[in-house]
């Protein structure tokens, strides 16, 4: 048993919970806000033990490739600077949080917060071999980044009440996905 308390060796990650992924974003996850509170309890656990709290966020330059105006699927969001790109605003982040940009490629799209951004190899320079993470959204980039985490030999806790998903008929789906591939799944705050 890997515990459900956060130790030494452990990091808290948070998966972009940005405005536009919010209620009133250009692609809002249905009660996506929901998820703050439950990642304010974490990041406060966290920063009261002196672990590492890392946010990602995407980072995409205007005329990306994922948008809709370029033939990608998803509608335009997190253009870079915007307020649709900003944290939202009661999430409570520490003043040493870690900030991870992803998706900055105009070409390239990436849904894992460790695509391209280093951060697997800071955590291994920080000796981090847990790691708990939520944010949104459950079944795109929570759903990268845990599966990602796992490849990189972290044992990975997916906080349940702190992530939703775009797809709510594809989350029992994403959820076994997740468990066969190592990530433990907690309920609960």
């Amino acid at each position: 048993m890997t515990g459900t308390s956060m130790r030494a060796g452990d990091a808290l990650l948070v998966v972009d919970v940005q405005n536009d992924f919010c209620p009133g974003g250009a692609l809002p996850v249905d009660d996506g806000h929901a998820v703050v509170p439950v990642l304010n309890h974490w990041i406060g656990t966290a920063t009261d033990a002196n672990l590492p709290v890392i946010l990602s966020r995407d980072w995409h330059p205007v005329d990306h490739v994922s948008f809709h105006t370029r033939g990608g699927p998803w509608p335009v969001h997190c253009v870079q600077d915007s307020w649709g790109a900003a944290f939202h605003p009661e999430l409570r982040i520490p003043d040493k949080a870690v900030r991870v940009s992803k998706g900055s490629h105009f070409e390239r799209d990436a849904y894992s917060a460790f695509d391209g951004t280093g951060l697997a190899h800071w955590l291994r320079r920080r000796r981090v071999r847990r790691l708990w993470l939520g944010g949104l959204a459950e079944d795109v980039c929570v759903y990268h980044t845990a599966l990602d985490a796992r490849r990189h030999g972290l044992v990975t806790h997916l906080l349940l009440a702190a992530t939703r998903p775009v797809f709510a008929d594809r989350q029992q789906e994403c959820h076994r996905a997740l468990r066969e591939a190592g990530v433990i799944l907690i309920a609960g705050q």
